[in-house]
């Protein structure tokens, strides 16, 4: 077996630090480019759902439009892969104002579809562009810019990315009474306008702008020096368990949560409880959401990680057994806010967990990998609520069912043991891959 050999790069200068570290400029950019995968969601699409049912060039029915919006997805899921390369190779300030334009295309594609295999093609390239590759370039812009700090900055991520997308149901809401078209032209011209500032701000790593990460120098990186991106090779990260456990964790939440979140009123009506119910736990959700992404923040470490991880899905899996009795109205509002806590808490855990195991280095084939099977489980989730539903006429046996899967990933996650941290290398001395 060949051994790795040393090679002797291309020395940099180290720009003397700034009292200000760039990173935490480039969280806000992270967020703003989460916040433009808007159109490419389920609750960005779910904003022009019944305008797009209603129009008659389409000829869209219910079902229709639920089958083209799963094979979109699934097929969309697949952009996670592709991006995640090109991030690795061209670096995220290039694939920023690229994909941010691919995007606004896709919605312009969209817009101006008149037949359903136009349309199809659309709504497949929106969730591509936006729900999958888009998501992979925002996390792995704070991903490369952090590494000690990672938590804090995913923290601040989480928060303002939450703000984001309140801000931008208000604008959404604004054009309540538009056409669906008007209103995804106007998003695409946000886009395609936002991209020379993309460009202008955003930078790959400190690495590149010939930073120390996180702006100070460690024992293993000698003055004068700066430290090369570090981390695991993607086909190493594939062969470590935690890779598939934290994968499957956070797949499966969002796999609960897309289910439980599109039938949420449906949910709480077979309880017994009125539909004004239902924007009551919106809002409480949110809130709750919102301090969990700060706890999170404060608890997360590479050695806590799992433990964290763990404790939530058992929880979650508490939470979902706790949905099929709720009675009274203190009921909904507790369960909404562990089962908001616990969304904020797996969210910041998946923003978080890819950089801090695995390293920087191939971030992007790492983050796209996982970022797919979490698309993928999305768009399962609300196919398996609405199939129980329909076979038993209850969702009470995707829910015990879901409970139980849970909790049983949610121990094995608890025991689950951590890859080795990658090797510090510098531009003195490195270790060149075979």
């Amino acid at each position: 077996m060949p051994q790795p050999t040393l090679k002797q790069p291309a020395t940099r200068p180290v720009v003397a630090q700034r009292r200000l570290y760039y990173g935490w400029v480039m969280v806000p950019v992270a967020a703003a480019a989460m916040v433009a995968t808007f159109p490419g969601r389920t609750f960005g699409l779910g904003i022009i759902t019944e305008r797009l049912l209603a129009d008659g060039s389409l000829g869209l029915s219910r079902t229709s439009y639920g089958q083209i919006n799963l094979w979109a997805t699934l097929i969309g899921a697949v952009f996670c892969l592709g991006v995640g390369r090109l991030i690795d190779r061209f670096g995220v300030r290039l694939l920023l104002p690229v994909v941010l334009v691919a995007l606004g295309a896709s919605l312009l594609v969209m817009n101006t579809a008149s037949a359903l295999v136009l349309f199809f093609v659309g709504v497949t390239l929106t969730r591509g562009f936006g729900q999958s590759a888009l998501s992979v370039v925002s996390l792995s812009i704070v991903g490369k810019w952090f590494e000690e700090r990672l938590k804090w900055a995913m923290g601040l991520f989480a928060i303002l990315l939450s703000i984001g997308f309140v801000v931008a149901f208000g604008v959404a809401g604004s054009y309540a009474d538009s056409s669906w078209r008007t209103v995804w032209g106007r998003i695409g011209i946000i886009l395609f306008a936002s991209v020379p500032f993309a460009w202008l701000v955003t930078r790959d790593s400190p690495e590149a702008c010939g930073l120390l990460v996180e702006g100070r120098e460690s024992a293993a990186t000698p003055a004068g020096t700066y430290a090369l991106e570090t981390g695991m090779t993607f086909q190493d990260a594939l062969k470590t368990p935690a890779f598939w456990v934290f994968c499957l964790g956070t797949s499966l939440f969002n796999l609960v949560s897309s289910g439980v979140l599109l039938f949420n009123e449906s949910i709480l009506a077979e309880r017994g409880f009125p539909t004004k119910i239902y924007y009551v736990a919106m809002a409480v959700g949110t809130f709750a959401g919102l301090l969990s992404n700060l706890g999170a923040g404060w608890l997360i470490s590479r050695k806590r990680i799992a433990h964290l991880t763990g404790a939530s899905l058992v929880i979650l899996a508490g939470s979902l057994v706790a949905l099929t009795a709720l009675r009274e109205y203190w009921h909904v509002v507790c369960w909404t806010i562990v089962n908001g806590a616990v969304g904020g808490v797996i969210t910041v855990v998946f923003f978080t967990v890819w950089s801090g195991l695995y390293g920087r280095r191939h971030l992007g084939k790492i983050q796209g990998a996982a970022q797919m099977l979490t698309v993928v489980a999305s768009a399962l989730g609300p196919l398996a609520f609405a199939e129980v539903k329909e076979r038993t006429g209850s969702y009470l046996a995707i829910l015990t069912g879901l409970a139980l899967v849970a909790a049983v990933v949610g121990v094995i996650t608890w025991f689950v043991p951590m890859p080795r941290r990658p090797i510090l290398l510098t531009d003195k001395d490195y270790l060149a891959e075979p």
